[in-house]
């Protein structure tokens, strides 16, 4: 079977779960489509794909053609979270599936309803007048009409799934919602060596970091923060002597090191599952609280600290997880302004992290109050003992379980016609 295969180009999260889910398919072949940090992801992480095709830097109609002609010639597609791979998958009348971790995250300002009845009387002639009949939507209706338009639907186990599924469901209408535990690489992580001599004393995960608004070099303060406070740790916590920073900000050549107090940072892009060694022999990790990362996390028993909110996502994840150890420990930027406006809407309250971080970093005075409360919270992480982490890992993975992501992917994938 020929699987065309994309993800959302938003961080790393949708196309690290891709890998995941692609890896154990490899008795097909897999054809990877995408641009922006999704293709970076993928050409670090060859391994997972037979193909690897990176339009970045295509014209429209180029991009269009060439996603185009690779769906005519597969047999069955897998999105995650690629709203628009999905509505060219339907007109190019392919089975498509969509698997989504952030399923109860979508905000919707129409109906269920409403949104089904654009999905029954969308044309299937051309992808251009699909997605005219489909422009009145937001960017997170449009991943809902994606589900409701796919062949089969996958999502993540996480708080308001189901509830999210029963609200949407209209029965003997749209595909029927699979759910799944945590959708990672677990053959990676089956085969890390949890033995390994650690080679750094503390792990911070930055993840992919770019998406519909933040970027490498504009609308970047969250980084330039990272850079002004990196010192600062090393200066603070002298037992780190040896720090990786990993993220997509410093792949492409962007490696850098920052030293400090004869101790070192070093900024770099790993492959995903030399990642997971570093993850699973380091014995203190922070890291942007992504979903991913932190399944990832939680199958290596190591119980994380989150840092700082990037973006909206991420006050999701946060506040869905308060009641968690691992949500009421991690760090956030109402530690540093309470007051601060935050929108609840993605690219508003994302906009207005981006704006808080900028002020932090420019205010000497709110950068001193971001320090002395982040080196709060890590003092607070690291008092931690073995069985109060081991407690943190174990109640995330009851929270969060559900069947394992390859059974599910089998599944589906021996009913497609």
């Amino acid at each position: 079977m020929r699987i065309v295969m994309g993800a959302q180009n938003c961080g790393f999260g949708p196309v690290s779960e891709l890998v995941a889910v692609s890896r154990p398919l490899h008795e097909h072949e897999r054809v990877f489509v995408g641009d922006g940090v999704a293709a970076i992801f993928a050409r670090r992480n060859p391994d997972a794909f037979d193909t690897v095709h990176d339009i970045s830097g295509l014209s429209e109609n180029a991009r269009s053609a060439m996603i185009d002609d690779l769906l005519r010639g597969s047999d069955h597609v897998v999105s995650v979270m690629d709203a628009e791979l999905v509505f060219r998958s339907v007109v190019a009348r392919r089975p498509v599936t969509m698997v989504d971790s952030l399923f109860s995250f979508w905000q919707l300002t129409q109906p269920p309803a409403r949104i089904r009845d654009l999905c029954t009387t969308m044309p299937r002639s051309r992808f251009v007048a699909a997605d005219r009949h489909l422009s009145g939507l937001s960017p997170h209706e449009r991943v809902v009409a994606a589900h409701m338009l796919a062949t089969h639907s996958v999502v993540q186990n996480f708080p308001g799934v189901t509830e999210r599924a029963a609200g949407l469901a209209a029965p003997g209408e749209g595909s029927e919602v699979h759910l799944t535990g945590p959708i990672i690489d677990v053959e990676g992580l089956r085969n890390v060596a949890r033995t390994t001599e650690p080679e750094y004393d503390l792990l911070i995960n930055i993840g992919g970091f770019k998406n519909f608004l933040l970027d490498f070099d504009v609308n970047n303060d969250y980084l330039r923060l990272l850079h002004q406070w990196l010192p600062d740790l090393l200066r603070d916590w002298p037992q780190f002597r040896r720090v990786l920073v990993c993220g997509g900000p410093f792949g492409e050549s962007r490696e850098r090191t920052i030293w400090a107090a004869g101790g070192r940072a070093d900024c770099r892009l790993l492959r995903q599952r030399e990642l997971l060694q570093v993850a699973a022999s380091t014995a203190d990790y922070l890291m942007a609280p992504g979903l991913t990362a932190l399944h990832e996390s939680i199958a290596l028993g190591r119980l994380p600290l989150a840092i700082h909110e990037q973006h909206y996502a991420h006050v999701f994840t946060m506040r869905a997880l308060d009641g968690t150890l691992f949500g009421h420990a991690g760090s956030r930027f109402t530690d540093v302004v309470p007051c601060h406006p935050l929108p609840e809407n993605d690219f508003a309250g994302t906009a207005a992290l981006v704006e808080l971080a900028g002020r932090v970093r420019e205010d000497r005075g709110l950068y001193t109050k971001y320090r002395r409360t982040f080196n709060e919270r890590i003092e607070q992480y690291l008092s931690l003992t073995p069985p109060q982490r081991q407690h943190g890992v174990e109640e995330l993975g009851k929270l969060l379980n559900g069947a394992p992501i390859q059974s599910v992917m089998t599944e589906v994938l021996e009913v497609v016609p």
